[in-house]
């Protein structure tokens, strides 16, 4: 077994530290990937600090990895030794009961997390992209396009794919009104892929302080929600609305602002549940549904879409020592927008 370096969460109330561990050795459908940048998440700062309730220690967060192919299994043929790739939130999932037509592995029992989770084999953790490689099977594994950076477009592999797939599965497009809740790192790519779809795209974050951004990125129109004169003069407006936040917000105001036959789609999670009244989706015949990232297909279809676009994240760039300065900065939303690790301070 190769011995690999990174960061790790030993205990939810510690700080990550330096950890050395033992990757997997590859077997021949596997491709070995030196990591070069990671995204961090929000919900790496869940998972290390146990607020989901469901985390395994040690722990090395990190589901929006990118690198450059180091070795290939002898079965391997999509890639080859200094392709640029990706490996985003899970490595292995149930193959058994998706179809061609209905994509759907990251619902199924079966799937395998980057990170805080074990290997088909029932024991052997998988460790994530806070360290220097990673081993993945060929199938889960994604290809940057040329002109997409490997730093800014780590992100892509969890935010992109979160904000995509829902905007798709809605059919975000021309003539279509489309709320953004929230300019954070989640809402920032949903406001440039929306746009790229042609949607017209409204931000409803907290106040306006990002509001040049948000313009800048796409939106046609930006809103402060801590203005209570913004759910009255919208009442009724957007085909679709999709929720970003991570806190409790009023759900019930938000879905006021849909259209008959309106979707409101949640994927950020608040830690604790959000009451919801009957009236407030049987008026309108609205849908309040959920969203969680992508399937590999959708996931490779959403890169070559910002390739195409010349869609990527907006980062800040640092290096591994200061990861737990930045877990404090993103619970302050102290970043504009997403935080990317340079895996070479490792060797510093």
């Amino acid at each position: 077994m190769a011995i690999a370096k990174g960061y790790a969460a030993t205990d939810a109330s510690k700080p990550l530290t330096p950890f050395t561990f033992e990757r997997r050795e590859p077997n021949d459908d596997d491709v070995v990937i030196s990591v070069q940048y990671c995204g961090v998440c929000h919900s790496d700062i869940h998972q290390a600090r146990n607020e989901w309730g469901n985390s395994r220690f040690p722990m090395v967060p990190g589901h929006e990895v990118a690198g450059v192919v180091s070795a290939v299994g002898s079965k391997v043929t999509k890639f080859k030794v200094g392709d640029r790739v990706g490996v985003g939130c899970f490595v292995n999932s149930c193959t058994q009961c998706a179809t061609r037509d209905v994509d759907y592995e990251h619902f199924l029992p079966g799937l395998i997390q980057t990170y805080n989770d074990v290997e088909a084999d029932g024991t052997t953790p998988t460790y994530g992209g806070y360290s220097d490689q990673i081993v993945v099977k060929e199938g889960y594994v994604l290809s940057f396009p040329d002109n997409i950076p490997l730093d800014a477009g780590a992100p892509l592999l969890c935010a992109g794919i979160t904000l995509y797939s829902p905007l798709r599965h809605w059919k975000a497009g021309p003539g279509k009104k489309v709320a953004i809740v929230g300019m954070g790192g989640l809402g920032h790519m949903g406001v440039q892929l929306g746009a790229a779809m042609g949607a017209d795209i409204t931000v409803l974050s907290q106040t306006l302080s990002k509001k040049e951004d948000g313009l800048k990125f796409g939106a046609k129109e930006y809103y402060a929600t801590s203005d209570a004169e913004t759910f009255t003069k919208l009442a009724g407006t957007f085909d679709l609305i999709i929720c970003t936040v991570g806190t409790t917000i009023d759900w019930n105001a938000y879905l006021g602002l849909l259209k008959f036959d309106g979707s409101m789609v949640v994927v950020g999670v608040p830690e604790h549940a959000v009451p919801v009244h009957a009236f407030s989706v049987i008026a309108g015949r609205k849908s309040l549904s959920g969203s969680m990232i992508g399937s590999i297909k959708e996931t490779q279809e959403m890169l070559d879409f910002c390739g195409e676009h010349g869609i990527t994240s907006e980062i800040e760039k640092i290096n591994i020592q200061d990861i737990n300065e930045a877990y404090e900065r993103v619970i302050k939303s102290d970043v504009r927008y997403r935080f990317v690790i340079d895996i070479a301070s490792l060797a510093a």
